[in-house]
């Protein structure tokens, strides 16, 4: 029996095993890089018999567990026992064995899963002791882009000595993102070349993800921000003139490598130009800081939340715990119970309760810090909230795939990025890859109002016809509340037929209101873009 997967990960299994069992996948986050491990080392097993050992590798206890769990699901998938199924077709269902996070289990289980920090220590040793006695080994390498630093990279310290059993030795690195430059190079060295990549577009094509629409939303600095950030950053421009000068190739490299430079030359403690890189570095960091807790963002997101589908769960991704902590406690008055967070400070129980709470739909809202960024299963959620941004192409990635998880029902999704105009942040999010629209807003906090000028003005245009056609007050003022929640929403863009199926579905009369204001402004745009076309003719 072979388990039914999506055509990308029957193409990269066949390409692995065409590569002897070694190599990197590269999938968006939500794709299925889990099944696709958990079914190449059947598959594999199956072909040795049985014989094979799997070893994991995990940056975090929170992943350790969730593979364990996910290996439990995977092989009670598999029927046993029946005329279908041979002892060898399905994957071995003994102990799994844990190590570290507080584990420590026998390490002769067929699947050993290890957190990295325990893995440095031991894992090389066991894996080449495996070897040298006669067994098979995969290692499963998760989140592969992060062992590629001095101190994770002694997992891979037993390579050297293989030679003689490496037709026996199999592996797979998996990632959202793989590195460049020499990171790339040695992960590559020691887990085998890239052999797939499942991009953004590929997963859109493929309908492997959901659609989704992203929201860029511009904030603006309060006034005392802005003078502390102008200032700032003016330091920081004569700074770097001066670090320029002594070092020319700064203007030649990325920010990651910038800094790296910018480090060194601040660790060698002589000298004024040390000194100089220390500052500047300092000031880019409490510049970010600045950014990242910008006033407006609080409030911008707990307005947004006013205006979204109360069905829908949200999953807000915030950089700062003090940051995300003054915001649960704004939504937990506004929304009793149906809010959670989850961050480093939470505690290992904590977290997994609140996980399984919005899981199970007790909780409706979940602000989340870099904790979920890496790996994490996060139950479904169809709307995403960047509170605070990242210039970090690889948490971008994983964020939106928290949220592109294909929905059974066929759903969509939306991202909403909240960014300050006036400051270097990145005013788009994303903008290549997957099935999207892109919709732009600002948000202003004195009057605590969203602008989204392309929609305001069909809305306008709704409410005086409601005016001219003498409806009651009550009417108008329902029809304004409707319109505003639907600024921050794509429903005005859906088709005619979708807006009324969804009027005959309402269950109440605010709701069933609202989409009758939706098909109002439907109408409204389809008259305008025939009065265009008429203009061109």
């Amino acid at each position: 029996m072979e388990r039914e997967l999506y055509k990308w990960q029957e193409e990269c299994l066949g390409k692995w095993f065409a590569c002897r069992g070694r190599g990197i996948v590269q999938a968006v986050t939500g794709s299925g890089k889990t099944l696709l491990a958990l079914e190449g080392a059947r598959r594999l097993d199956r072909k040795l018999n049985g014989k094979l050992l799997v070893r994991i590798v995990v940056p975090t206890g929170v992943l350790l567990r969730q593979w364990n769990r996910s290996i439990k699901e995977f092989q009670n998938s598999y029927p046993h026992g029946t005329e279908e199924s041979s002892e060898t077709d399905a994957p071995q269902t003994g102990k799994i064995g844990l190590r570290g996070s507080g584990y420590r289990d026998w390490s002769g289980c067929k699947y050993m899963i290890y957190v990295v920090n325990s893995a440095r220590y031991e894992l090389a040793r066991q894996i080449l002791s495996e070897l040298r006695r006669g067994e098979a080994v995969l290692l499963i390498a998760d989140e592969c882009h992060r062992y590629e630093s001095e101190q994770n990279r002694l997992i891979f310290e037993f390579l050297p000595y293989i030679k003689p059993y490496e037709k026996r030795f199999y592996s797979l690195g998996l990632t959202a993102t793989l590195p460049s430059g020499q990171a790339r190079q040695y992960l590559t060295g020691v887990l085998g070349r890239r052999i797939y990549s499942y991009k953004m577009a590929d997963a859109s094509a493929l309908r492997t993800v959901c659609p989704y629409d992203l929201f860029h939303i511009g904030l603006s600095f309060q006034w005392g921000e802005r003078a502390e950030y102008e200032e700032m950053s003016e330091r920081m421009l004569l700074l770097y003139r001066k670090l320029l000068q002594a070092h020319p190739i700064l203007d030649k490299l990325n920010q990651k490598e910038r800094f790296e430079l910018l480090r060194r030359i601040a660790g060698d403690k002589k000298g004024k130009l040390a000194e100089t890189a220390s500052l500047y570095m300092g000031l880019s960091y409490k510049r970010r800081s600045l950014v990242c807790q910008a006033r407006a963002r609080i409030a911008c997101a707990f307005d947004l939340t006013e205006r979204l589908d109360p069905k829908e769960k949200i999953l807000i991704f915030g950089e700062r715990i003090a940051q995300a902590e003054e915001l649960y406690l704004l939504l937990r008055e506004r929304y009793p119970g149906r809010v959670g967070r989850y961050h480093s400070r939470m505690g290992q129980q904590a977290n997994k309760n609140v996980l399984e709470r919005f899981r199970d739909g007790e909780l409706r809202i979940l602000i989340a810090c870099k904790a979920v960024d890496e790996g994490l299963d996060v139950p479904d959620a169809t709307i995403g909230i960047i509170l605070s941004g990242t210039s970090t192409q690889r948490q971008r990635v994983q964020r939106l795939g928290r949220i592109l998880r294909k929905k059974e029902n066929g759903s969509g999704a939306s991202l909403y990025y909240l960014h300050v105009t006036e400051s270097s942040e990145d005013a788009c999010f994303l903008p290549e890859g997957g099935e999207k629209r892109i919709y732009e807003l600002t948000y202003n906090l004195e009057e605590r109002k969203f602008l989204h000028p392309a929609y305001d003005s069909l809305a306008e245009e709704v409410l005086d016809r409601l005016l001219r056609e003498g409806a009651p007050v009550e009417t108008v003022k329902a029809a304004r509340q409707c319109l505003e929640a639907g600024q921050v929403r794509s429903d005005w863009t859906l088709s005619a037929g979708d807006i009324a199926r969804r009027i005959r579905a309402a269950k109440y009369v605010r709701e069933r209101n609202y989409w009758i204001c939706m098909k109002r402004l439907g109408v409204a745009a389809s008259a305008h873009e025939l009065q265009t076309l008429q203009g061109k003719r």
